[in-house]
This record gives structure tokens, C-alpha cells and sequence, in this order.
């Protein structure tokens, strides 16, 4: 197609007021005048004739080189492709008409390859919206989470920035701009807090304190709200939503490179499952203060919440029992059906969860695909499970036409389902009320795990009966080793290099009394074997039969009445004692 750069001069002739062009006597002098470029286009859909213009150049050379881009960039369709030319032309004409810069070539041969748009821009904003509408498959907790990310930090931040101009630079300043806020927030969530603390010191009674009263709480209601800072967890989910969201632009071809993948932010440690032994019990009761967000029962501080919740006679004591043992989370306790049991093989299965979306309750499948599973039961715990269907039954025919059949094994007094949410607040309450130091709901799943390790069970059956993809996640996060547990791992290692004798440590001989050391043990044993009998409420034969049997080395035989629970299914698993103590039906 035709196409031309001229020269042109904008002197005029100061009488007539008319153009001098080439009559100019400076016209021929290298820097003087502007050139110009021409360029022919193909036929817009109506088959009118277009052109491309474009001027300002200092000099031929300059607006030559434009002419060459417009003319290849033209040449990407072939000259038989009259459709993808017109594309092109369009291109270039909104081009010229906006006097926006000459496109990048490979940029716009990719996009002319992959069939996208060449006039129209895509923003960041409108791309997320448009990936977050396309992701059919997530669930609804799932979704949320993406939608929060996007709406209230991502497009307010950097949608409006075209998605193909989007740098690292952008992101930084970003993130930055989160740190801000969350100064902000902070310095705003003292003061409200400075003046509600105020506000509580102030007596109700006498003029001048109601006075100040009213004058305290107007201040108040004129401060924002308490709110949450965007810690650096959230932060990170907000890169990996955008980094999910501009992976998925690549594929389609809208970009070639991921902003999100190059953006360094501060490292973050998940929070380390610590145990509550009785030093952090002790420091605890003094300051108050968790030593840290994930805390873990020990065995017998759990077997205690149990005994509490039998002693109150708590219905829901067969969901706090499954939880503690099996680690099923909170949708998948809630979501438990009737028809999820399956009596003569003693089993489980989790196929279903009630998931908490906003406070609406969605019943979605469990979180992920390991996560629907078959769960082996120990016959104390199909046990508790029997008394909890007795308990319904009765419950059902107390409730008449009022009962509601949702089909839950774990259900309201009417028989509707548990709502997650209030599921956790009955929890707190209950472990606030039974002394016992604070741990979450979903710690009880930290329980399970950690007495399932410490009983000696497999890591590997650990992890599929907790439903995680892969037995890392297990070791990563749920391993809480108990102190009992790794007090034997210790001895078991310092035992395992041979040494000499003259190498060991001397053990220190009791001091001798006046009635003899020999006798002196042997009231010491008896004292122990009597408390130990006392304590775990056996008779003393059966406590001294399990002395003896251990001193010789041997397993001893279980007796007919003795009670305990086995935190495993696996071959070679350590039992962990609890008294099978039920809540009548």
C-alpha cells in the first residue's frame, strides 16, 4: 500500500498570512520544518478508504523508521488475510486517532496469533473479574477467599493498570501502600481503644460524669471502628492470588510475564503447634497469655476435657469424642450423615462438610479430595456413637412434629443441623468452664494427631486419617510431639551408642536411715505401687502383675476389666489410657 514521509515548514509570508512551503528560503536547512509519514490502510468494514498520519518528526530518518513499524506491523497478517488486515487497520487507525505510541511488534503478533482484541486494552481489574468468574470448580469458602483478595486489595490498588503494563514496580508500591494502612489502623484502633478503656473508669452517677460520659462516647462514635490489619499471612495469599490470576493470562496469552512471581515479601512461620505442659500452664494462669496461637492438649489434659464433658452430662459429647480421636475437622463433624456409618465394618466415611459462608451454612464436599475418606473406629468409640443414636432417638420422640430431620448424625436438640459457627462458640465455652487451659476447636484435630504419633501410629496412616494429601503436611504441621514421647525418643538415642562401663554415670545411692535402706525401699515401692492403684483406680494386685511383667522385660497381659483407648488401627500401636467414661443416652 502507498505510504510517504514529507517535509513540510510553517513560516508564512508575513503580508499575505499564507504558507511560504518549499518558496521558504530555510526549507532546505537540515533542522528546519517537521516531517511527516502517510500510510495507506486496507478498508474499513464498509470498504471506505483510511490512512494513517503521523507528524513532529525532527527528521527523515525518524519518520521513516515509523513508516517501517506501521508498514510491519500491517505485514503481520499475509496478504490474502483481508479479515486480519482489516484487524490491523483498525489498530492502527484508533492508534492515529489517539496518538498513542506505535504498538511493540511481537507483542502485537502474539495477540494477533492468539485472536485477542488489538484496539481494546484489558486492565488488571478486569481480568481478575474475569478469571474469578471463569473458576467453576472452586468451592464457595474457596471463592470467597479469591473474591476478598480482589475486591478489596487488588482492584482498588492496581486495576486500574493495564494488565499488560503491569510491573514489579506496581506490586511494590503496592504492598507498601498495605503497610501504610496497617499503621494507620493501628494508630486508629489505640486510639479507640484509649478512649473506650476511659470511657469504663468514668462512673455512672453525678452531673459531671455523665457529662463526660456523653462527651466520651460522641467522640467515640466519630472514630472508625475497630479493624483488622492485613498481616503478612494475608499478605502472601494476595500475591498467590495474583500470581494464580496472571499465571492463567499467560496461558490464554494475554501477557508473557507474572509481575506477582518477582515480588519479595517478609517471610511468614506458620505458627508452631506448641503442648500445654505445666510450665506453660503455670506462666499461663500468671500472665494470661498463650504462648502460642496453636496450642495442643497433652493426653491426660485431654482425657480430663472428656471426663468434664461426662460429668456434665453434654450432648454433644460423641462429636467432641469423635473430633478428639479420629481429627475430623469442623464442616466434616457437622456434616456427618447417619448413613456415613457403617456399623459391621466400623467405619466412617467423610464425603460431605458444612462449611460456614458468612454466616450462611453450605454444605460442600470436604476440603480436598484426600479428604474424602474412610475412617477405621475402635469399638469404644462405635460405643459412644451407639449411646449418641439412642440420644436422638429419644430427642425425636420428645420433639414429635416438631423434629427436624436433616439427616446429621450430630444434630440440635430438634434435630437441625450444627451450625459451624456455633459449634466453635459452644467449645470455647465449655473448655473455659472446665479450667482446662484455652486451645481452638480446631486444635481438638492437633489432639488427634499428636496422640495418634505419640501412640506410635504410622505417619503415613496418621495422614490419611486426618485427610491430607501427602504425609509432609502431616509431619509439617500436625506433628506435636508429646513430652512423654520424646523423653523416650531421648533415651532410646542415648542408649543406642554402646559404652564402657567405667564411661557411665555412677547412679547416687539414697542416703541410708536408721531403719535400714533396704527396708526404706521397700515402704518407697509399696507407697508407689499404692498411689499408682489409687490413682488409676485398679487393685492393687492388677498394678504390682503389671510391675513385675515389665521388670521381666515381657508385654503384660492385658486384664479382663482394664480400660483404654488405642489411638491407632496399625499393627504395633501404643495405647494411651483414658477411662471409657459415657454420657448416659
Amino acid at each position: 500500500m502507498n505510504g510517504s514521509t514529507t517535509k513540510r515548514c510553517y513560516c508564512r509570508n508575513k503580508e499575505t498570512g499564507k504558507p511560504l512551503g518549499t518558496a521558504c528560503p530555510k526549507f532546505n536547512q537540515r533542522k528546519h520544518g517537521v516531517w511527516s509519514l502517510r500510510q495507506e490502510l486496507p478498508p474499513n468494514k464498509d470498504g471506505d478508504r483510511r490512512t494513517f498520519r503521523r507528524s513532529g518528526y525532527e527528521s527523515k530518518t525518524d519518520a521513516q523508521a515509523d513508516l517501517d513499524a506501521v508498514r510491519a506491523l500491517l505485514n503481520i497478517a499475509g496478504k490474502e488475510d483481508t479479515e486480519g488486515r482489516r484487524r490491523l487497520g483498525d489498530m492502527l487507525e484508533t492508534i492515529g486517532a489517539g496518538k498513542d505510541p506505535l504498538p511493540n511488534y511481537d507483542e502485537t503478533k502474539r495477540k494477533f496469533a492468539t485472536g485477542q482484541s488489538l484496539t481494546q486494552h484489558m486492565t488488571v481489574g478486569e481480568w481478575l473479574d474475569l478469571w474469578l468468574a471463569g473458576k467453576k470448580s472452586l468451592r464457595t469458602s474457596g471463592k470467597n477467599r479469591y473474591d476478598t483478595d480482589i475486591r478489596v486489595h487488588l482492584i482498588p490498588r492496581i486495576g486500574h493498570i493495564r494488565l499488560d503494563r503491569l510491573t514489579v514496580a506496581h506490586l511494590d508500591e503496592m504492598f507498601e501502600g498495605i503497610a501504610a494502612t496497617n499503621e494507620e489502623i493501628g494508630d486508629a484502633n489505640i486510639l479507640r481503644r484509649t478512649a473506650v478503656d476511659e470511657l469504663k473508669l468514668i462512673p455512672w452517677k453525678g452531673v459531671e460524669n455523665r457529662r463526660r460520659r456523653k462527651a466520651i462516647k460522641e467522640t467515640i462514635a466519630a472514630m472508625p471502628p475497630f479493624r483488622r490489619v492485613t498481616g503478612v499471612a494475608t499478605q502472601h495469599h494476595i500475591k498467590a492470588t495474583l500470581r494464580a490470576a496472571l499465571n492463567a493470562a499467560i496461558a490464554r496469552g494475554l501477557i508473557i510475564f507474572n509481575a506477582a512471581a518477582h515480588v519479595e515479601l517478609e517471610k511468614h512461620r506458620r505458627p508452631k503447634a506448641l503442648v500445654w505442659t505445666d510450665e506453660r500452664v503455670a506462666e499461663w494462669l500468671r500472665t494470661g497469655v498463650k504462648p502460642s496461637p496453636v496450642m495442643v492438649w497433652t493426653p491426660e489434659q485431654a482425657g480430663q476435657f472428656l471426663d468434664f464433658l461426662v460429668d456434665e452430662q453434654e450432648r454433644l459429647y460423641g462429636l467432641y469424642h469423635v473430633i478428639t480421636f479420629r481429627g475430623l475437622r469442623r464442616g466434616e463433624a457437622c456434616g456427618l450423615r447417619l448413613t456415613d456409618r457403617n456399623r459391621s465394618a466400623r467405619t466412617l466415611t467423610v464425603a460431605t462438610q458444612l462449611v460456614q459462608d458468612g454466616w450462611d451454612v453450605v454444605e460442600n464436599a470436604p476440603k480436598t479430595d484426600s479428604g474424602e475418606r474412610v475412617i477405621d473406629l475402635d469399638e469404644y468409640t462405635d460405643t459412644i456413637l451407639d449411646d449418641q443414636e439412642q440420644r436422638r432417638e429419644a430427642e425425636r420422640l420428645s420433639c414429635g412434629e416438631a423434629w427436624v430431620d436433616s439427616g446429621r448424625m450430630f444434630t440440635m436438640p430438634d434435630g437441625s443441623y450444627i451450625h459451624p459457627g456455633w459449634l466453635t462458640d459452644h467449645f470455647e465455652r465449655l473448655v473455659e468452664r472446665s479450667g482446662l487451659p484455652p486451645i481452638r476447636l480446631h486444635d481438638l484435630r492437633h489432639v488427634a494427631a499428636s496422640l495418634m504419633l505419640a501412640a506410635g501410629v504410622d505417619i503415613k496412616i496418621v495422614s490419611e486419617t486426618l485427610g491430607h494429601s501427602e504425609s509432609r503436611i502431616t509431619r509439617d504441621i500436625y506433628q506435636s510431639v508429646m513430652p512423654k514421647a520424646a523423653r523416650e525418643a531421648a533415651e532410646a538415642t542415648a542408649a543406642i551408642v554402646p559404652r564402657a562401663a567405667t564411661s557411665k554415670p555412677v547412679p547416687v545411692p539414697a542416703a541410708p536411715t536408721a531403719g535400714g535402706g533396704e527396708q526404706t525401699a521397700i515402704d518407697r515401692l509399696i507407697a508407689q505401687i499404692t498411689a499408682a492403684a489409687e490413682q488409676g483406680e485398679r487393685p492393687v494386685e492388677e498394678v504390682v502383675q503389671l510391675a513385675l511383667a515389665h521388670v521381666a522385660g515381657q508385654a503384660a497381659e492385658p486384664v479382663a476389666n482394664t480400660d483404654g483407648h488405642a489411638t491407632g488401627t496399625h499393627e504395633g500401636a501404643k495405647i494411651i489410657e483414658f477411662r471409657p467414661r459415657r454420657v448416659p443416652a
